[in-house]
């Protein structure tokens, strides 16, 4: 990531740019920076060309004609300026090429970090900077604590069930000065009720929960888009004994246990992939356990000392104890209790306390 602008100091009204989807959550965000005084201009960005065309059951969710539409809508009924910009080809470079290519050789990414990284706090930030802003902010549950020292802490949301202060472990602080999360401190419910005290058109639209650019199965997508990885090949259990065939290698995830099509007296879990041989390692559950993992491409927004930390491995999962051992561009993880199907692809965020520390992707 490139240096950003430095920050100077502004007179009021302060400029902020929010990045809309056309959903309730972004729609309350800038109805609220509005109340606050805020100069804003509303923004959403074209991501994936393929989505325009309304009846295909992959079409794009996130920035399809209607939630243009909406956020228009909104942009309108608070006297706000609002664009459309085009970033399809940055983010079929850093999300969509990088999705296909992360299964293709056997792992499971996370492309929502990865839009994150690169489009809405990269992409996205740098055109905010370029329009005068002062700050970008979007609709995110996460909260930020500015310090007297100046630092910003990344904490999670007031609300458990909807934080997702996981997808932003790799922000640091360049970037944390320029952020503004207004819902941090608001339930779901709470921001429901603000969109309907407020009058937004959106205040009953239901929220988008899957990957925007892939529609209802991943698995479809993968065999759209990289056929040639996804050859037949062997079962083979933990001895290298044949025990069956898979369909493909990207077609399956670690932990996965329907589909194997397996006549074992056990049950039979994904436990590894070996992509040099086309092969898939499947086991019992216990074979899912592990206590050790090594993180790659690390990111901190804070000092990570040498006491204990927490870490989930998955957005939704459980905090773990553990501790972290650099070595050299990566980390060493110790869990103090054994983790249930760790993933390679996947991103682990490490906590303290409120406080997100940092991450990295699973190796």
């Amino acid at each position: 990531m490139r240096p950003l602008a430095r920050i100077h100091v502004v007179t009021e009204p302060r400029r902020v740019v929010v990045a809309m989807s056309g959903g309730v959550d972004s729609s309350v965000a800038a109805a609220l920076l509005v109340e606050q005084g805020y100069d804003v201009v509303g923004v959403m960005l074209r991501l994936w060309a393929s989505g325009w065309r309304e009846e295909t059951p992959a079409g794009n969710r996130c920035c399809s004609l209607d939630a243009v539409d909406d956020a228009r809508r909104v942009a309108d009924a608070f006297h706000f300026p609002f664009y459309l910009i085009n970033a399809e080809d940055d983010f079929k470079h850093y999300v969509v090429d990088y999705f296909l290519q992360e299964y293709a050789q056997g792992r499971t990414p996370n492309p929502c970090t990865a839009c994150n990284h690169h489009i809405k706090f990269d992409f996205l930030l740098r055109r905010a900077l370029a329009m005068n802003a002062d700050y970008l902010a979007t609709g995110h549950y996460a909260r930020l604590a500015r310090l007297p020292d100046g630092t910003v802490e990344l904490r999670r949301a007031a609300d458990s069930a909807k934080d997702q202060s996981y997808m932003l472990y790799m922000l640091g602080q360049e970037r944390l000065r320029r952020l503004i999360f207004p819902l941090g401190d608001m339930t779901k419910e709470q921001v429901r009720e603000e969109a309907v005290r407020l009058g937004l058109p959106v205040a009953h639209k239901p929220d988008s929960q899957d990957i925007c650019f892939v529609g209802r199965d991943y698995r479809e997508f993968l065999l759209q888009n990289i056929p040639e990885a996804i050859l037949p090949g062997e079962l083979v259990d933990t001895a290298g004994r044949v025990v069956g065939r898979h369909a493909g290698l990207p077609l399956y995830t670690i932990g996965q246990r329907q589909g194997l099509n397996l006549a074992r007296p056990e049950r039979s879990y994904v436990l590894g992939m070996d992509t040099d041989l086309n092969r898939i390692v499947v086991g019992g559950e216990s074979g899912l356990l592990r206590t050790h993992v090594r993180v790659r491409q690390p990111a901190f927004n804070a000092l990570a000392g040498d006491g204990a930390l927490e870490a989930k491995i998955r957005s939704h999962g459980q905090l773990a104890s553990c501790r972290l051992q650099r070595d050299g561009d990566c980390l060493n993880v110790q869990f103090d209790e054994p983790q249930r199907a760790v993933s390679p692809g996947q991103v682990i965020v490490f906590y303290d306390g409120d406080v997100v520390v940092g991450g990295g992707i699973i190796d």
